[in-house]
């Protein structure tokens, strides 16, 4: 499609109504993000003024009772009865492993690495 003379003129005097068109939608745009911006931000503030809500507290809120330092005591007693336990059932369940005859104990397992491919 060749293009005359005629088609030259015409383009050429649309061409500066096409510029501004195009420069407006480019500011339309900015506009518009700067406009979200500042409701995004006014948003935030508010929720930020505001007050929360609180969670439900139920019945209300429980009384704290203070412990005696001897209770204290035997507390921390219990905790390292506790770790003393799981200690040896851990080890219980070791030994048990060990003995079991399906498995098939190697000293030299692992220790030796064959290069040659």
């Amino acid at each position: 499609m060749a293009i005359y003379p005629i088609d030259l003129q015409t383009l050429f005097t649309q061409v500066e109504k096409i510029g501004k068109e195009q420069a407006n939608q480019k500011q339309g745009l900015q506009i518009q993000q700067a406009i979200q911006g500042a409701q995004i931000q006014q948003r935030t503030d508010e929720r930020i003024k505001s007050v929360n809500e609180s969670q439900d507290t139920g019945d209300g809120p429980e009384r704290v009772k203070d412990r005696s330092p001897r209770k204290r005591r035997e507390d921390v007693d219990g905790e390292e009865l506790e770790e003393q336990d799981r200690l040896y059932s851990e080890q219980q369940s070791a030994d048990q492993r060990l003995k079991d005859p399906s498995v098939i104990r190697d000293p030299a397992l692992g220790k030796n690495i064959d290069l040659s491919g």
